[in-house]
């Protein structure tokens, strides 16, 4: 896999194999789990605006720390402002993050990646518009913070993890994050071509 290219009239262009793929959709779509899963905050609200555009979302930081982590809090000073800006605006976030996620599996399975990946040899060919491709870089983004906070990365800590073992679970899931990493760098050179 080389990554993306530019592609003449624009957009980008890769190559995947079908494992490649089938990693990045099971990626996207544990993504989308995540956000989709946690319940909004129940809502009591009298005020006639706030019901007609439900704005019915958490005040709290999530228990999840990958959740904290791709949805900090706005006043790390301040709880309550903390609280009524999460209320406003994280539901928003979260439907932009998953539709990003979705669009990467669309654009996946559009491209020949089968529900379910049986075929040795099988080559999936991306291309991706302007657009489709800020979308799959915000999903880089958000897999990438998700798989740090999972394995506890850290700036600055590269030798911990070239020094684990190969068969540590943990050195196969930071292979996948810099690959991810590889993806996003090869996606953002494309577009600034």
């Amino acid at each position: 896999m080389n990554g993306f290219e530019r592609r003449r009239g624009g957009g980008v262009v890769a190559t995947f194999s079908g494992f490649e793929a089938d990693l990045l959709r099971s990626l996207a779509s544990q993504l989308v789990e995540l956000l989709r899963n946690e319940v909004a905050a129940p809502t009591s609200a009298s005020d006639p605006l706030e019901d007609l555009l439900d704005f019915s979302g958490p005040t709290t930081e999530p228990d999840d720390p990958v959740l904290a982590r791709l949805f900090p809090s706005a006043y790390t000073d301040d709880d309550e402002a903390a609280g009524e800006f999460r209320r406003y605006t994280e539901r928003g976030l979260r439907d932009g993050k998953a539709q990003s996620a979705e669009q990467m599996i669309d654009t996946l399975e559009e491209a020949g990646l089968p529900p379910e990946l049986g075929e040795d040899g099988l080559v999936v060919d991306v291309e991706l518009s302007g657009d489709e491709a800020m979308s799959w870089l915000k999903s880089f983004t958000d897999i990438r913070l998700a798989l740090a906070t999972r394995l506890g990365v850290e700036e600055g800590d590269e030798a911990y993890w070239d020094s684990l073992p190969e068969e540590d679970p943990r050195s196969a899931v930071h292979d996948i994050y810099d690959w991810v990493g590889y993806l996003q760098e090869t996606l953002v050179r494309a577009l600034s071509r």
